[in-house]
C-alpha cells in the first residue's frame, strides 16, 4: 500500500525553496556576530558579544523553520490510499460465484445444496436492496450469468433458475470463475466476490493462489454445507484464494454477516472513478501544535527581536 505514497499537490512542496531561503536571509539578518565577522579575531568573538541569543544553537526562527516545513508537507497531502467520495453509492458492487454442479444438488442441506445457495442469495439481494451486483456460474466452464446491475429481481431469478443441467461440462474451474467476477467488477471500480460451492478440486490450488497474488479483492466464502469432512476440506483449499469463511446458519445470521462484510471494498487497481485518494497530511498537526508550543512561554522571543534591532 506505501508503495502508492505521493502528494495530492505535490506543487506546495516548492514552498520549501522559499522556506529555505527566507530561513537563511533572516538567521543572517539576526546573527548579531555577523557584522563583526572579518574586523574581530574568530576566537575572540565570542567573548566580546554578549546575550544568550548568540551562545544559543537553536532559536525561534529555526523552530518556525521546521513548522512551515511540515505546514507544507501537510498542505502538500500525503497519501497512499483511496476513499469513497461523498457521494459514493453507500454500498459497495458484489460478485456472486456459484458452482453448479451434480454435487450441489445433494439433499443432505435440505432442500439442496443450490437450492439452500440460492436461498440465502435471495436474503442477501433483500439486504443489499438496490446495490450493484453481478452473478457467475461455474462448472467445467465458467460463465457471467449477469453482469453487474442494481436490479437485484433479475439476479434473484437467474439465480433461482441454476441447474447442473445447463452447464456445458461438469468440472471445476473456480480460478476462472474467479477472474471474470473480477472483470465483471471493473466497472464498478471496486467490490468483493462472495464464493458458494460444496467442493474445491486440488488442481485449482495453484490457478487460485496465482489469481489470489495478482487481485485486490476480498473474497468470501459461504460452502454450502454443514460441519463435517467435507467442509474441512472446502476451508483447508479455500486459502489459497485468501477466503475468509462465513458458516451456512439454519436462519438468517450468515446472510446478515456477508451483507455487512460486502458493504465496503477496497478499490481495485487502476483506480476507482468513484474513488479518490484519502488525506494524511492532518496526521501532521499534533506535531505543529507541538512545535509552537514554546512561542507561549515568556522570554522565547526577546532574545531574537533584541538581536534584530
Amino acid at each position: 500500500m506505501m508503495d502508492e505514497f505521493h502528494f495530492i499537490r505535490p506543487w506546495w512542496l516548492l514552498a520549501l525553496v522559499l522556506a529555505l531561503i527566507v530561513w537563511w536571509l533572516l538567521r543572517r539578518h539576526t546573527d548579531a556576530a555577523q557584522s563583526w565577522r572579518g574586523i574581530v579575531a574568530p576566537h575572540l568573538l565570542p567573548h566580546l558579544l554578549s546575550g544568550n541569543e548568540h551562545r544559543a544553537k537553536f532559536r525561534p526562527l529555526d523552530l518556525i523553520a521546521i513548522g512551515w516545513l511540515v505546514s507544507t508537507l501537510a498542505v502538500a497531502g500525503p497519501t497512499w490510499r483511496r476513499e469513497p467520495t461523498p457521494f459514493a453509492e453507500d454500498t459497495a458492487a458484489l460478485a456472486i460465484v456459484i458452482k453448479v454442479s451434480p454435487s450441489m444438488m445433494t439433499e443432505d442441506v435440505q432442500p439442496s445444496r443450490l437450492a439452500r445457495a440460492t436461498e440465502k442469495v435471495h436474503d442477501l439481494l433483500k439486504d443489499r436492496a438496490g446495490a450493484k451486483t453481478s452473478l457467475i456460474a461455474y462448472a467445467g466452464t465458467a460463465h457471467v450469468v449477469m453482469p453487474l446491475t442494481s436490479d437485484g429481481g433479475i439476479i434473484d431469478t437467474f439465480a433461482q433458475s441454476l441447474d447442473p443441467k445447463i452447464m456445458p461440462e461438469d468440472g471445476d474451474v473456480a480460478a476462472e470463475a474467479m477472474k471474470l467476477a473480477e472483470q465483471s467488477l471493473k466497472d464498478a471500480g471496486s467490490g468483493s466476490i462472495l464464493w458458494i460451492t460444496d467442493s474445491i478440486a486440488p488442481e485449482q490450488a495453484t490457478p487460485l493462489a496465482t489469481w489470489h497474488k495478482s487481485s485486490p479483492l476480498p473474497v468470501r466464502l459461504l460452502p454450502a454445507l454443514y460441519p463435517g469432512a467435507e467442509l474441512d476440506a472446502v476451508r483447508n483449499a479455500s486459502g489459497a484464494a485468501g477466503a475468509s469463511v462465513v458458516l451456512l446458519s439454519p436462519g438468517d445470521a450468515d446472510v446478515h454477516t456477508l451483507a455487512r462484510s460486502a458493504k465496503f471494498a477496497a478499490a481495485l487497481s487502476g483506480g476507482d472513478p468513484s474513488s479518490r485518494w484519502q488525506e494524511a497530511g492532518y496526521w501532521l498537526t499534533p506535531l505543529l501544535a507541538l512545535l509552537f508550543l514554546p512561542f507561549f512561554r515568556r522570554g522565547w522571543m526577546v532574545p531574537t527581536a533584541s538581536a534584530s534591532r
